[in-house]
């Protein structure tokens, strides 16, 4: 029987993107892959139901869980979150059955953030798992050390100035913390939610990928692993393709394609290093007064700028910027943003600092300016800022001067330089992890070599389960 690996996503675009991408390189390397999800309006990137390809040695399918069709056109985030935490978990149980009837039935799971139940259906049914992490490696340590001693972590929650020292990290203010361990939020249904994924680490899981790279986090990587027995890897950065040519063969036949909404070539049209592209993701929402305030300071800059803004929040742009547009700037409900930041025209990336978000960023030598907006976004903006030194971070609420002044800064401003210079160097560093014999490439290495053994394992136990069935007990080794 071959390993069948089934990656079971939380139905949010930076949620999908990175899973995806993992599920693609472990079928380079021969497996066979299971990408699943509840498949909500909106999502990006992901084929129809029941879509194959080959992809390097092995295949790459798309089998998605059956929510009884409860899925609105739109939820917001905490629907979204109740709805999958309802529907998910019988609808994983009957995936599993399903490719078990199919005679393929699955050997190992991982799952992401936001859908820890998935670890617990695999566990109840004997199939070992492990977790992407698709945050820092920094954030995963700030959670684990919470959940584990939360009382020491903060002494008072009415301590708005604590600071908090954790192994392999600086010191930290409660402003750089992510929101799910901050008092207002660590009970919602998010802070659950992360509690219950945190909480699989020495329980279900044994091995823990995390979207990163030794470089970047080795101090966080080191002082998080002397404290937790399980496997802690990280295999990224998790990109859309591994080399800046993009012509990576083994990827290149996964079954995902989009248009660009003429991005790229709007983007030949610019000099070298001339635009300011802006992104804020697939959730976050500035608000009205923001977004113009974000319009006023692009127009203000007077340079070229490429604007993602998702459809829902379109209407929020004055009309006066979007008649700029035709001259000066694109807005766009939605951009390759891979591709987008690794071409020439690029100048400097304004982002909400979310981690695929900077992983892209770093991987492409983009110098950028910060607006972090909630959960482990301020953190990373920290570390972007102060330990990668790759960029600056905008004060909240955004003014449109501000966002000029820090335009500048990043891409004409005396320190300018040395900002572009740091993030080339950290592009090179990724481009290292990844390639053949790198960091994050053997380490995923040492991921298919324990799928394998554990699929074998799996196989052994079904056949005793078997043989029992029909004979009697019989010793597992014997088999």
């Amino acid at each position: 029987m071959e390993p069948h690996v089934l990656l079971v996503s939380f139905p949010m675009q930076g949620h999908v993107n990175p899973l995806l991408r993992l599920g693609r390189r472990l079928a380079a390397r021969g497996l066979l892959v299971t990408f699943s999800t509840v498949r909500l309006p909106g999502l990006r990137d992901v084929p129809e139901d029941g879509a194959c390809a080959d992809v390097g040695l092995g295949r790459l399918r798309f089998e998605y869980m059956r929510d009884g069709g409860g899925s609105r056109s739109y939820m917001a985030p905490d629907d979204m979150l109740s709805h999958v935490a309802a529907v998910g978990p019988p609808a994983l149980a009957e995936l599993v059955g399903r490719q078990a009837d199919a005679g393929r039935p699955v050997t190992f799971v991982v799952n992401n953030i936001f859908v820890p139940w998935a670890l617990d259906v695999a566990a109840g049914i004997g199939i070992p798992c492990a977790m992407l992490w698709i945050q820092p490696c920094s954030v995963l340590s700030i959670y684990y050390h919470f959940y584990k001693s939360p009382e020491a972590f903060f002494p008072t929650a009415a301590e708005p100035d604590v600071r908090v020292a954790l192994p392999g990290l600086p010191v930290m203010a409660m402003d750089d913390m992510p929101y799910m361990v901050r008092p207002e939020f660590a009970q919602s249904l998010w802070g659950e939610t992360i509690r219950a994924q945190v909480g699989a680490i020495q329980k279900t899981v044994s091995w823990v990928l995390v979207n990163s790279f030794d470089a970047l986090e080795r101090s966080a990587l080191e002082a998080l692993r002397a404290h937790t027995p399980v496997k802690l890897m990280p295999i990224g950065p998790l990109l859309e393709h591994d080399h800046d040519d993009g012509e990576d063969d083994a990827l290149a036949q996964a079954p995902v394609a989009e248009d660009d909404d003429g991005c790229i070539a709007w983007l030949d049209a610019q000099l070298p290093h001339s635009v300011v592209y802006v992104a804020f993701g697939s959730l976050v929402n500035i608000g009205r007064d923001e977004t113009a305030a974000m319009a006023e300071g692009l127009v203000a800059t007077e340079r070229p700028f490429l604007w993602v803004v998702r459809d829902d929040s379109r209407e929020l742009i004055p009309e006066a910027v979007l008649e700029a547009c035709s001259d000066r700037g694109k807005v766009t409900a939605w951009s390759p943003q891979g591709r987008v930041l690794r071409h020439g025209a690029v100048g400097c990336f304004v982002t909400h600092c979310g981690w695929n978000s900077i992983m892209e960023a770093l991987a492409a030598g983009v110098p950028v300016v910060g607006y972090p907006w909630w959960s482990d976004q301020h953190t990373n903006a920290k570390f972007l800022v102060e330990d990668y030194k790759v960029g600056v971070r905008l004060p909240a609420p955004v003014a449109g001067d501000e966002l000029r002044a820090f335009v500048d800064r990043v891409m004409s401003g005396p320190e300018a330089a040395v900002l572009k210079r740091r993030a080339m160097d950290w592009k090179r560093e990724a481009a290292a992890a990844v390639a053949d014999g790198g960091s994050s490439d053997r380490s995923l290495q040492d991921f298919v070599d324990h799928v394998r053994r554990s699929s074998r394992s799996v196989e052994l136990a079904r056949l005793a389960q078997e043989i029992e069935i029909i004979n009697g007990p019989v010793n597992p080794v014997l088999v």
